[in-house]
């Protein structure tokens, strides 16, 4: 055996079940061992719930009692998919099925087409949007490309939703989605697409889920001949399932309940495809037996960045937030949040290049740093700024700016108006270099104003209204420059980006981010109008982009970096402010109080049922168990962890130190602008008030007092469990 085995890129298979639950947390270790009935897993950005659900299925195949044919985990990402592969693969639990839904769908289609349906299976169309065009076509509906875009991602959206062509435009209006077209057209468009699909024998990629689900339906005995293939489901990212995934879940579930689903509410930001955490936020209603886990301890982020998401989702307001995960930082500390106003664009994107040049000077990875932004179009101003500073970067989810279709069209059509403008009577009347690029760029699509919504045509807008203001700045800096000058900037710039791609800073969209993490993390353009978003307007889109905004905070390991600009373009009118998101959070700003996270500290909630006792699952005891110090029993709840006492055991606590501290907690919540909670939280306050310490060492050992609270609340805590007045704290570290 050399010495490569032992390498992380080797790691040893356990040797028994048991070693599968060695490193787990408690809360990880009752998902893991939690191996019948419904499960719902909780779990909070960084929390190790890959690891979790892993282990999960590991240790009952290991432990023969999960046969891993048996198992199929379902997640929304090929990658995800193969991620669990890999992990089970080193677990030792080769042969389980980890697949995405519809990679599951289609496997199940292809087996059964013959006999459901007889012959072949038909081909599934690579490209729907060409068949949508075929449509409009027939429809003698003009489309552009970036309508095209739209009306498929409605059919889509129609599709995951269940909702046929007829019930299109009620169903959308009811959803409060802004249409790319008049409803009624679409509805139209939808119908004859679903027609040409049928005349020409083909299917898309919502088919499979809606054929398998059909097929599941009309054919019990080939539902039967499913579930006696799967008996146990996990289902991951499960606040991302759509009500037609959730149909074929319930299908190849049938009457058991077998299934473990993983989730965060706090992380729903694909509302817009149809994805519903509903689903999440209802299992207990629809298990009432389940064992709902919840993991909030955070091993990704320092406590400076857990703080900061913590923060943000305090101040939010809907159903999700209401049953919010307060995480808990397991790192060490780290520095604080940086936050920095810029003059314009152009400057804050220098100022991010440049703090990146320095770390990558002082030895940080180009590849464990990121710029998030909120739209695809905010790239261009960043890949300039680090090509100028030399600095290698990589763009995620989306095309460089100038390999994007619109642009590179608008190229064309602006050379052409360079060469031959004269002759072109949309620049008969315009003289400044801004004018006439407007003047141009008005036959490629762009307008005053932005479209309605957040589609394709909105993201095509952006890139050429990108385009304008690019020329305006040009124009600034270059007083007296023609449109040639600017044709031939333009190129200077794409032929600089033409460079093969290399392993650096990455670029991306906070969306296209998710799922991922840096060491160090710069989130941009974060202002009112950009975030949230000027199209977000109702309630739930709000806070839709306040859970995008925390994704992105909680990308971060070490490092995170917030800044905004007040204007767009050097010497403009520094008219912008700060996102209201950071109200309260930021230095120097004010904000309301947060809310206490209703759901809850990190622990295990037992369902109840009348059917049968679960069955007993082989555990392994922690090597160091936190025990209750009136009873001994075992704790795993974080909140007895904290007060190291079961629940019902009785206390001793003071209850007018206590109260006398929550009174004290309130004082300095108020004075530093933040939720009560993160001063101390209940429990910290209630084992503060039954320990009464006399020094140091001993509030110390508390669970829930850091060293930060210790060195900026300790002589106040101590001196009213002494008895004596509060002098009140500074309101800095």
């Amino acid at each position: 055996m050399t010495a490569a085995t032992h390498s992380t890129l080797f790691p040893q298979v356990p040797d028994s079940a048991d070693a599968v639950l060695e490193g787990l947390d408690p809360e990880q270790r009752e998902v893991a061992t939690a191996l019948r009935g419904p499960v719902c897993v909780l779990a909070g950005a960084g929390t190790g719930k890959t690891r979790a659900i892993t282990h999960r299925i590991a240790y009952g195949v290991r432990a023969g009692i999960l046969h891993p044919s048996s198992v199929l985990a379902v997640t929304f990402t090929n990658r995800a998919a193969g991620e669990m592969r890999g992990r089970l693969r080193q677990l030792g639990a080769a042969g389980v099925q980890a697949r995405t839904f519809h990679s599951a769908a289609l496997r199940q289609l292809q087996y059964f087409w013959p006999k459901a349906v007889g012959g072949s299976m038909p081909r599934l169309v690579d490209r729907k949007i060409q068949l949508v065009a075929d449509a409009a076509a027939a429809c003698r509906i003009r489309l552009d490309r970036g309508e095209l875009r739209d009306v498929t991602a409605e059919i889509e959206w129609s599709k995951v939703t269940q909702t046929v062509p007829s019930d299109y435009a009620l169903a959308a209006v009811k959803a409060g989605r802004d249409a790319p077209r008049d409803p009624a057209e679409i509805a139209q468009l939808y119908s004859v697409y679903e027609d040409l699909k049928r005349d020409r024998g083909v299917i898309d990629f919502e088919d499979v889920l809606l054929l398998t689900v059909a097929v599941l339906q009309d054919r019990h005995d080939i539902a039967e001949q499913v579930r006696s293939q799967y008996q146990h489901f996990v289902v991951d990212e499960y606040q991302d399932v759509s009500p037609l995934q959730q149909r074929l879940l319930e299908l190849w579930l049938g009457e058991r309940d077998n299934l473990c689903v993983v989730g965060d509410a706090s992380q729903t930001i694909y509302s817009f495809t149809g994805a519903t955490p509903d689903h999440l936020l209802d299992f207990r209603t629809r298990h009432p037996g389940a064992t709902v886990v919840k993991l909030v301890r955070d091993y990704r982020s320092t406590p400076q960045v857990v703080h900061l998401a913590n923060g943000l989702l305090a101040q939010a307001h809907g159903r999700a937030a209401d049953h919010r995960l307060e995480l808990i930082s397991q790192r060490a500390a780290g520095p604080e949040p940086g936050y920095t106003e810029y003059a314009d664009e152009p400057a804050e994107a220098e100022g991010a290049a440049r703090r990146i040049r320095e770390l990558v000077d002082a030895g940080v990875p180009a590849s464990e740093i990121a710029i998030l932004f909120r739209t695809n179009a905010q790239s261009e101003t960043y890949e300039q700024a680090l090509a100028d500073a030399g600095v290698p970067y990589q763009l995620r989810g989306a095309e460089r700016f100038f390999d994007r279709p619109e642009v590179r069209k608008a190229s064309i059509a602006l050379r052409a108006g360079a060469r031959f403008g004269g002759n072109d009577s949309l620049l008969d009347d315009v003289v400044d270099l801004p004018s006439q690029v407007r003047a141009v760029l008005s036959g490629e699509g762009w307008t005053s104003q932005p479209p309605a919504g957040s589609g394709a045509a909105r993201e095509r807008w952006e890139s050429l209204a990108a385009l304008v203001n690019l020329a305006q700045d040009f124009a600034a800096a270059k007083p007296g420059a023609s449109l040639a000058d600017l044709v031939a900037e333009l190129d200077e710039r794409a032929n600089a980006q033409h460079a093969p791609t290399v392993q650096g800073v990455t670029l991306a969209s906070l969306h296209s981010a998710k799922g991922l993490e840096w060491d160090v993390v710069f989130l941009v353009g974060v202002a009112e109008g950009m975030m949230p978003i000027t199209y977000a307007k109702t309630d739930e889109q709000i806070e839709e982009e306040r859970r995008l905004l925390y994704v992105g905070v909680t990308r971060a390991r070490e490092r995170l970096h917030v800044s905004w600009a007040l204007s767009r373009s050097p010497g403009g009118r520094p008219s912008r402010r700060p996102s209201r998101f950071l109200d309260g959070l930021r230095p120097g700003s004010t904000g309301a109080a947060g809310r206490a996270a209703v759901g809850g500290p990190g622990g295990v909630e037992r369902g109840f049922t009348t059917s049968r006792p679960a069955a007993a699952v082989p555990r392994r005891t922690q090597r160091t168990p936190a025990r209750c110090r009136v009873c001994g029993r075992t704790l795993t709840d974080a909140g007895e962890m904290k007060l190291m006492r079961c629940e019902d055991c009785p206390s001793d606590m003071d209850e007018g130190l206590y109260e006398r501290l929550r009174e004290w907690r309130a004082v300095q919540a108020q004075r530093s602008g933040q939720p009560a909670f993160c001063v101390f939280t209940d429990k910290t306050l209630m084992a503060i008030a039954e320990a009464v310490p006399d020094d140091d060492g001993e509030l110390a050992r508390i669970p829930g007092v850091g060293v930060r609270k210790l060195n900026r609340y300790g002589a106040e805590v101590l001196a009213i469990c002494a008895g004596q007045e509060s002098g009140g704290a500074d309101e800095e570290d």
